[in-house]
């Protein structure tokens, strides 16, 4: 760890911001401490000035704190937010700029993490987790709450995490932060569309949410990611992912072939169509032609043909979106397209699938082992499929 700057904000947790100081300067980070006016009634900024050796900021209107809101989220290789009240994080989560921990934030360019820490009804209401999905959204790490006694004297999750568990999780995640720097990756994202005449097509309702969350999470760890792109409107926004655009299945399986040899991991998450028909209109087809049927065939099988031309130092994932037998299904997939591991997802999870901005994903191994994860924004289930792709390319690592 090398420069962080931590934001604290006023919870009776703002007493573990010390202790937090001293752990973060133990690990060889320079610290430089913000706190919201209300933080101050419950610990002293001399305290942590003294724990840092740097001066603590509390407001944007002073000369040190207009001059430095944007140039420490510059600066920052880590914004950490700890304590996180339900009163900054619903600023954070909805862009208000009322504080200097809000101005830095929306300043940062670092990765960003918060420790909640409030009551448990405060924690479990519905808009501080709405606000907590929509900071997932926009990259941000949540640093899991503890279960315990609280301020209150109710016993329920809510707790801010130990100072200890916070910088294990920095220490983690920051590491982890270039441990795909020099490789190259293949993913692919959206629907195909496979003509019927120059005005229709066969589809489906994928936007490539999905896939560009991973292409995009790949990249913050340092990845070169090559994104075989299906036709839709979104884009991904990192500079370290290229796009190369496609629009049928047969378009696709040409990019990826190509791409495909060079890369050492390639993550197939497109819904790619099944079946094309046998012939294409040259014209319009008209209603009043009367069409009885349509002809179709099999479209080329990419995760099939990439399966049997991996190589053994190349990693190869594999997507399932099944409706029912949803773990017999995926797993057969697994073994049959030669895969390393493979991504469940059902229809039947509420909130999981095609066009939204969450999911709820399985990983299954080759080796039999499975992990479940909860309904998550996408952006926070690409990060949880990058982190698994690092643990295999770099299986030594914290």
């Amino acid at each position: 760890m090398k420069k962080i700057v931590l934001g604290v904000s006023g919870s009776i947790a703002a007493y573990k911001a010390a202790h937090l100081v001293r752990l973060l300067v133990k690990e060889g980070a320079e610290v430089r401490v913000l706190m919201t006016e209300s933080a101050t009634a419950f610990i002293a900024p001399l305290t942590l000035s003294t724990l840092s050796k740097n001066a603590v900021l509390t407001e944007v209107s002073t000369e040190a704190g207009w001059n430095n809101h944007v140039e420490l989220g510059l600066w920052a290789d880590a914004y950490l937010v700890a304590p996180a009240t339900a009163n900054t994080l619903a600023k954070m989560a909805n862009g208000l700029c009322d504080n200097i921990l809000t101005a830095v934030y929306l300043s940062a360019r670092c990765p960003v993490f918060v420790a909640p820490a409030m009551d448990v009804d405060m924690w479990r209401h519905p808009a501080t987790q709405a606000n907590i999905e929509r900071l997932q959204t926009h990259g941000v790490r949540v640093i899991p709450v503890g279960y315990g006694e609280l301020a209150s004297g109710l016993v329920g999750e809510g707790r801010m995490a130990e100072p200890e568990d916070i910088v294990q999780h920095l220490r983690t995640a920051l590491a982890s932060g270039r441990a795909l720097q020099g490789q190259k990756a293949l993913v692919t994202a959206g629907p195909t569309y496979e003509a019927l005449d120059p005005v229709r097509f066969l589809g489906n309702h994928s936007t490539g949410k999905m896939g560009i969350a991973i292409a995009e999470a790949l990249a913050r760890h340092g990845a070169e990611v090559a994104l075989v792109l299906g036709p839709t409107h979104l884009r991904p926004q990192h500079p370290n992912v290229r796009v190369v655009p496609v629009v049928s299945a047969q378009e696709m399986y040409e990019a990826c072939a190509a791409l495909f040899p060079e890369s050492r991991i390639a993550v197939l998450a497109a819904a790619v169509a099944d079946y094309r028909p046998q012939t294409v209109a040259t014209t319009k087809i008209k209603k009043q032609d009367g069409i009885a049927r349509i002809d179709l065939i099999e479209t080329v099988d990419i995760a099939a043909q990439l399966g049997r031309q991996k190589r053994a130092d190349q990693l190869l994932v594999g997507f399932a979106l099944e409706t029912d037998h949803e773990e017999a299904n995926a797993r057969a997939k697994l073994e049959r397209k030669n895969f390393d591991f493979i991504v469940l997802n059902s229809l039947r999870n509420e909130g999981a699938g095609f066009g939204g901005d969450t999911n709820q994903i399985t990983i299954l191994r080759r080796d039999g082992t499975k992990t479940a994860f909860g309904l998550k924004p996408k952006s926070a289930v690409g990060e949880d499929i990058a982190q698994e792709i690092i643990r295999w390319v770099n299986p030594n690592r914290l």
